[in-house]
Formats: C-alpha cells, structure tokens, sequence
C-alpha cells in the first residue's frame, strides 16, 4: 500500500492499494498528483526499494524534484507519515477484513475520503484538511512551492 499526504495541508493526496508495488508504478501515481497538485520541490520517502530503484531516480531527476530520504531505520524522520499510517492501521484496516482488492480499494478510499473531509485536526485550528486547503488554496497558488514537499510510504 501507498500512502501520499501534503505536509502542508495534511491531506491525504492518495491511498494506492495493491499487492506490491515498483518504482514505476510509484511514479505513475505522483504524476497523476502533479498533474492537479502542481510541481513539489521534494518528496520525503523511506528507503524502500520502490522509492530507492532507478525508476524513481529518473522519475525525479526528468521532472527536478528532489528524493529526501530517511536514514534508514529511522521512521521518526518521516514521523508524520508514520502517525498517518498508524491511524490507518487502527481505524480501518483493523477494523475490516477484505475479501477482494476492489474491496479493499473501496472501503480504505471511503476512509481516506472521509479522514479529509470530515476531520477536524487541532493542528489546522480545527479544519478539516480539505477546509485548510481551501482557505490556503489562493496563498498556496501564489507561493514559491520551494517548501512544498509531499510524503510518501
């Protein structure tokens, strides 16, 4: 499984469920979230093989967006991601037993749709990820997206 979540806005940007997957089907997903999100500067990942292979090295390099990587076997540098993670764990997957992969992409999108929209976060002055992003949608069109970065397990 592939979680991406806006450092900024705390968003989750996409859930990709699937029985494992390569560096270029990580690609494939992060250009469908740039085509709508735009261009990041960075994107914080682990050093999973996905990420560390030569598919994404060219993905990035081709697009100029920099690969921050952890130290390996220090989650705590991609802390974020982690909590995200485990809140995923504890409220839905835990809490289901899927039968099918379409299943499986079903509930866990309603999940994530709802985690967006219908979460306030105290760290977003009790906003919603989708409201924050919405109030910030004007600044964040206008800022240098230098410190904009996305984070991926």
């Amino acid at each position: 499984m592939l979680t991406i979540v806006d450092q900024f806005t705390r968003e989750c940007l996409a859930i990709e469920v699937g029985l494992g997957m390569t560096g270029k089907e990580v690609s494939e997903v992060l250009d469908r979230l740039l085509e709508v999100r735009g261009k990041v500067e960075s994107i914080r990942v682990d050093n999973g093989p996905e990420f560390a292979g030569n598919a994404m090295d060219a993905w990035a390099y081709e697009r100029g967006i920099k690969l921050d990587f952890i130290n390996p076997g220090k989650p705590t540098e991609n802390a974020f991601i982690e909590s995200f993670n485990g809140r995923l764990r504890e409220e839905c997957l835990n809490d289901n037993q899927f039968l099918t992969l379409i299943e499986a992409q079903t509930i866990i999108e309603a999940w994530r749709k709802d985690y967006n929209e219908q979460r306030p976060h105290g760290s977003l002055n009790g906003l919603t990820p989708r409201e924050f992003a919405q109030q910030h949608s004007t600044m964040l069109n206008n800022i240098n997206l230098k410190n904009n970065q996305f984070t991926v397990a």
